[in-house]
């Protein structure tokens, strides 16, 4: 893997990528609280296929690209970055990847910017549609949500988190992410003010308009343990898809699942990219 530095309007994104340049392009996008690391195990089987991967810091994350206003993270504006980077590498369309709040950008992203997405692939995050139903219809989806309520209190939230070592952020990865990625990531998010962006996507508000149903080829892979996103979700998503859809659910395994499963994960993902690879 190599480092990639991509400048934008925006800012500044730091990047991993792999797989030769000139290879069928392919974005991966992290979720909260990690950073484009995660994906370095499903980074490597697209690219020794000779797919381009290239897996961001989004914005907060990235040092060069922090702005301080919650208003800054709106869904729109991470949307527009998702389309800044595409451009800067010079990708006219491109398989999109995300989890957790990557995977939120993602669905957003193929609904904004259809002729841009060859494909779509989502881990753990339902369709924010079905989410948002489910939170008016399901009590223990609401009862899973209820932390991004929480999280929005300010700047409790980031000391109760980074104290102690940021004891509270290390019990999110425990026996669930490698060592060296934990530690990288609560490195990462020890950087001053890298946390209090972080949590400003919770904190952005509402999404400026609503979001419609899905034309892409689409894969969203989902597992039982998952503690933020239940089954009622999950299974509501294939609602909000009426291009090829696929939906993988993984038996036994938690909320991190590139980490968890890397190697399940990564046939997935190359299948889908396979399949619908005109």
């Amino acid at each position: 893997m190599t480092q990639l530095s991509i400048s934008t309007g925006a800012g500044v994104f730091d990047a991993i990528a792999a797989g030769p340049p000139e290879g069928r392009p392919a974005l991966l996008l992290h979720g909260f609280p990690q950073t484009g690391l995660v994906w370095r195990r499903q980074i490597e089987a697209p690219a020794a296929h000779g797919y381009r991967v290239v897996a961001p810091d989004q914005r907060g994350y990235s040092p060069g690209s922090r702005p301080q206003r919650p208003e800054d993270y709106r869904i729109s504006l991470l949307v527009d970055d998702v389309i800044a980077i595409s451009e800067e590498l010079g990708w006219a369309a491109f398989d999109l990847v995300g989890h957790d709040w990557g995977g939120a950008v993602a669905w957003w992203t193929a609904h904004a910017h259809p002729g841009r997405v060859r494909t779509l692939t989502v881990i753990s995050t339902p369709h924010p549609g079905a989410l948002a139903t489910t939170l008016r219809t399901d009590q223990d989806q609401r009862t899973r949500s209820h932390y991004m309520i929480d999280w929005r209190d300010t700047p409790a939230t980031e000391e109760r988190m980074l104290a102690h070592d940021a004891q509270e952020l290390r019990d999110f990865y425990a026996g669930k992410v490698p060592q060296d990625s934990a530690d990288a990531y609560v490195s990462h998010l020890s950087q001053p003010g890298a946390l209090t962006a972080a949590l400003n996507w919770y904190r952005a508000g509402r999404p400026d308009g609503a979001i419609g149903v899905i034309d892409v080829p689409t894969l969203y892979v989902w597992s039982t343990e998952d503690s933020a996103f239940g089954p009622a979700a999950a299974q509501e998503t294939e609602r909000w898809v009426k291009g090829p859809y696929r939906f993988e659910t993984l038996q036994g395994v938690g909320h991190w699942i590139p980490e968890e499963a890397p190697e399940t994960l990564s046939r997935l993902l190359l299948e889908h990219l396979q399949a619908h690879g005109k």
